[in-house]
């Protein structure tokens, strides 16, 4: 299981090079790297679609600065424990849909020092 969470190190660091040539700023298409990084690493341990997909709660949206607050279990990829907290969306578009009170599968990266969400959907 730890040279899994090599695999993703690896892959997640190879994937964050570009993020940086762009002044400090994740470009749209940087960040996109870093979630398909995480999702083929992923998959090349043979995980299920939904495997690291922590499960969540939104507990408030801030559209005008792509922020959106959880209260979440464990992130597996991040070796965080249960709590609540304020991510980035990776991408405004993210946000469109949810509202206050939504249960939620997300999977979230660490990108240029932050902890964005770059996957979101309903929970069934």
């Amino acid at each position: 299981m730890k040279t899994g969470k090599w695999v993703v190190a690896a892959a997640l660091a190879g994937a964050a090079a570009p993020i940086f040539a762009h002044h400090g700023e994740p470009s749209g298409h940087a960040v996109a790297q870093v979630a398909q990084a995480t999702q083929g690493a992923q998959g090349a341990q043979g995980a299920q679609p939904d495997a690291g997909l922590a499960q969540g709660e939104v507990r408030k949206i801030d559209r005008a600065n792509r922020k959106l607050t959880i209260k979440h279990g464990e992130i597996r990829n991040l070796d965080m424990p249960p709590m609540t907290m304020v991510f980035q969306a990776s991408d405004a578009k993210l946000l469109d849909g949810l509202k206050v009170g939504d249960k939620v599968k997300f999977r979230a990266a660490k990108v240029d020092g932050h902890y964005a969400v770059t996957e979101i959907e309903p929970s069934r």
